[in-house]
């Protein structure tokens, strides 16, 4: 153990001693920890610098009236690195220069407590080997899921089993819109609701697109599976081309719409996609609305084990954090497993929901039925809704189980159909082993 270890250690063992701390970051969740701090007044635990840019209106919100008045306040990086806190708690986001900044402080002795899920993702096995030489902290437990202890139970609970698949929703923003959807609501309202909630960014695209819950996917896999993944990697797909007919369509099927995050290990190889898939009604992730979050881990010991919970807003992340701190304060160890380096792979091995718009004429599903069969792809089913106009007329066709990288080929061919008035939409379809026993 270290002196600074030791130190630490020996600030647990004295009743008028104190771990001190600082918080980058007074944003939502910044804000809700030093509440969280005020409320609990957890012994031995004192925060004791606050840094932000623009510190001066930070300092006069609402939330502030919750931090105590002993606290220096701070827009300089260098007043937090130079000064004697044990823990620094980072809340803002991103990798620059953010990195940098952590980096300086594990090297200085400051154990970090981070919810940034980026920084993670593309920088995690680096830091925890930097955290590791300097034998201080590194905790991201509100990195994944907000609130839901999904990370610590992991890496406490489950570190004994073998886990060889993951699936679940992990974007709160994505499942409020899509939930919505699902009660009638449409894209475009209920994005520019989400934003007025403060669910969705100006630019939602790190949300919509799949960017937030790809980095993690990537900190599950590593923790679950022991498998490092590139993240630029891991296929994405939009949630932004889902239209109501998918959802009437899904529901013929004994569906929902969700953007699912999956991970599968396969011998040296990860098959990992952050996309909207259909979901099964049975499966616990279709219960799941609003901004829940929920992952189902799948091991060969211990089956199938559901975390469920809020995943976004303040107060839920702040408990993560919060939680963190206190085991940094009482020196808690991890376990800690060997992580190595995965090929990662798009291609599921699945049925596909293919929906298309067309200009109607004859010969249209011949020509599709045709194009799939020639890269062996089987039609399972055909639906057609009542009421639409043959000029824009949707329909959908499910295929029976093929590989994803199979499907694509086969509608790469038929985009280019004069008939065609859309890009036809392709979704995964889980499998009876991703439902609830």
């Amino acid at each position: 153990m270290t002196t600074k270890r030791k130190k630490v250690a020996a600030k647990n063992n004295k009743a008028d001693s104190v771990v001190k701390v600082a918080l980058l970051g007074f944003g939502t969740v910044g804000g809700s920890v030093a509440r969280v701090l005020a409320a609990s007044r957890f012994p031995g635990v004192q925060l004791t610098h606050i840094f932000n840019r623009n510190v001066d209106r930070k300092r006069s919100s609402e939330a502030a009236k919750a931090v105590p008045a002993s606290v220096v306040w701070t827009d300089s990086i260098d007043v937090i690195l130079r000064s004697d806190v044990d823990v620094v708690i980072e809340l803002m986001g991103g990798l620059n220069p953010v990195e940098g900044w952590l980096r300086k402080a594990l090297i200085a002795g400051k154990s970090v407590v981070t919810a940034n899920k980026q920084l993670i993702a593309y920088r995690g096995t680096n830091l925890a080997k930097l955290a590791a030489q300097h034998n201080v902290h590194l905790l991201h437990g509100a990195a994944v899921a907000g609130g839901v202890p999904v990370i610590p139970g992991m890496l406490q609970g489950l570190c004994g089993d073998q886990v060889t698949r993951l699936s679940g929703i992990v974007n709160g923003t994505c499942n409020y819109i899509l939930s919505r959807m699902e009660a009638g609501a449409d894209y475009a309202t209920v994005l520019a609701d989400a934003q007025q909630l403060g669910y969705a960014e100006s630019d939602p695209s790190a949300d919509v697109d799949g960017y937030d819950a790809r980095a993690k996917l990537c900190i599950l896999s590593r923790i679950a599976m022991h498998a490092e993944l590139d993240p630029d990697a891991v296929a994405i797909q939009t949630i932004s081309a889902i239209e109501a007919i998918d959802f009437s369509y899904a529901k013929e099927l004994n569906c929902t719409i969700r953007q699912v995050s999956r991970a599968e290990l396969d011998g040296k190889i990860v098959h990992a996609r952050v996309a909207p898939m259909l979901v099964p009604l049975v499966s616990p992730m279709a219960w799941s609305h609003g901004t829940q979050n929920m992952v189902v881990v799948s091991g060969r010991f211990g089956g199938d084990v559901v975390f469920s919970g809020h995943g976004a807003g303040g107060e839920p992340t702040a408990v993560a954090v919060v939680s963190d701190l206190l085991a940094v304060a009482q020196d808690c160890k991890t376990v800690q497993l060997p992580v190595r380096r995965r090929e990662v792979t798009g291609d599921f091995l699945a049925p596909h929901y293919l929906r298309f718009v067309v200009d109607d004429k004859p010969g249209i599903v011949s020509a599709i039925s045709g194009a799939l069969s020639k890269v062996g792809a089987n039609i399972d089913s055909l639906l057609q809704r009542r009421g639409y106009p043959k000029h824009r007329l949707p329909f959908v066709v499910t295929t029976e189980p093929c590989l994803s990288s199979t499907i694509e080929r086969a509608l790469a061919s038929v985009a280019r159909m004069d008939c065609m008035l859309e890009r036809p939409l392709c979704l995964q379809m889980l499998e009876v082993e991703d439902k609830a026993e």
